[in-house]
């Protein structure tokens, strides 16, 4: 997909750290997005290699590490999303007749009282 850089796996992970504001084990991560744990383990890995989340000690289980979204893990994922709705943006405008933009107005109106 154009302005994806990151995996969906490791976008999905940063999604849940901002979203939520807060740190979470390779457990919790692993239930909250239902994959095992030796792969979510893996994803942390890759993502702390790259920066985009720190580990620390958990405060209470000193078997566990807290894992949090770094300030270049959330720059990340505000880039690409950011990307990514100028991906759409600019799909809607050079491939959508005026009417049909109109129309998808009028349904993401009505997606919204739905939410």
């Amino acid at each position: 997909r154009d302005g994806d850089d990151l995996p969906p796996n490791q976008a999905a992970v940063l999604g849940l750290l901002v979203r939520d504001a807060r740190s979470y084990t390779v457990a919790e991560l692993a239930d909250l997005r239902r994959v095992r744990h030796q792969s979510m383990a893996r994803t942390v890995a890759l993502m702390t290699e790259a920066g985009l989340v720190a580990q620390q000690p958990h405060p209470t289980d000193g078997r566990k590490q807290l894992i949090a979204a770094t300030e270049a893990g959330r720059a990340a994922l505000l880039d690409q999303r950011a990307r990514r709705e100028h991906h759409i943006a600019t799909a809607i405008e050079s491939r959508l007749s005026p009417a049909e933009q109109d129309q998808l107005r009028s349904a993401v109106a009505l997606l919204g009282r739905l939410s």
